[in-house]
């Protein structure tokens, strides 16, 4: 089978990350595959960059993918980024693809989900109530309060050293404009973004935060965007505290909404047991594969 690959314009425009696109198409002009590429921009993550790609299931086996791909890390390559990372379903098609052809597994993540239906709100109750000496919650819709603005952008550091296997993802800078920028990103999609934080009594500082987005018609599920405590506030119960006060105000604010989901890296073990706490359960899985560009 003949396949030609045209390289796309992306109308896609994010204030910290750029996107390529390619499609191919068979002798006749019909599409039968497409492969996107992220680039990040901010300095922690200028050595990265991440695909999706995808062919159709009757046009596999063609050496489409292989195309596809051939495109997307001579690009990434002559960016100099030195990882391309994408994902696929353990034992998949894709997955046998992306091995075939030189990706590592660097990393495994389970997807849970919480039926708020079901969800045991007295023991989630008891979790909000039970006292943290000198921490206090705190919460609010959309962007964040002007006087936590500050606090809050220091406080995204908390992800820094989350577990993600060997998946070089970097580190992302945050600063109070990306915080207003990913919350007014969520906006425009027409969603809710719901944070809660646990505040430091002793200097009003943010210890930790965990983050909710929530269908613009509150139907559906939400999704949770990140979890995250600060070092030196660990140990104290704060991640379990601050989700369990994210899933009832869920559901007293979004009555009508079905689901909560989250996902996290099975490396990570303290939030793998946060979520089970507060009534998860797992899903599906997905692997993070990467391919050595360059050196590290």
């Amino acid at each position: 089978m003949s396949v030609h690959i045209t390289s796309l314009i992306d109308p896609e425009h994010r204030p910290f990350s750029r996107r390529l696109a390619w499609l191919a198409s068979d002798a006749d002009g019909i599409p039968v595959g497409s492969v996107f590429l992220r680039l990040f921009t901010t300095p922690g993550q200028k050595h990265y960059a991440e695909m999706d790609l995808h062919v159709h299931p009757s046009e596999r086996r063609h050496g489409t993918g292989t195309l596809l791909l051939t495109a997307a890390a001579h690009a990434a390559r002559e960016d100099g980024r030195r990882s391309l990372a994408t994902q696929a379903e353990p034992g998949s098609p894709g997955a046998r693809f992306l091995s075939a052809r030189g990706f590592n597994e660097a990393a495994a993540f389970t997807f849970t989900r919480l039926n708020l239906a079901e969800a045991n709100l007295p023991a989630l109750t008891a979790l909000v109530e039970r006292p943290h000496p000198g921490y206090r919650l705190f919460s609010w819709d959309g962007t964040v309060p002007d006087e936590l603005a500050d606090t809050f952008a220091l406080s995204r550091r908390a992800m820094d050293d989350m577990p993600m296997g060997d998946t070089d993802y970097g580190t992302v800078d945050w600063d109070v404009d990306r915080v207003r920028a990913a919350a007014a990103a969520v906006a425009r999609r027409g969603d809710v973004l719901h944070t809660v934080v646990a505040i430091d009594e002793t200097d009003g500082s943010i210890a930790g935060f965990t983050e909710l987005v929530v269908p613009g018609d509150g139907t559906g599920d939400g999704q949770h965007y990140g979890t995250g405590v600060l070092p030196e506030h660990r140990g104290n119960g704060l991640g379990r505290w601050m989700k369990a006060a994210a899933i009832i105000q869920a559901r007293d604010l979004h009555p009508n909404l079905d689901g909560l989901r989250t996902d996290t890296a099975d490396g990570n073990v303290p939030m793998r047991a946060i979520n089970d706490a507060v009534g998860y359960t797992p899903t599906h899985r997905i692997v993070h594969h990467k391919l050595d560009l360059l050196p590290h």
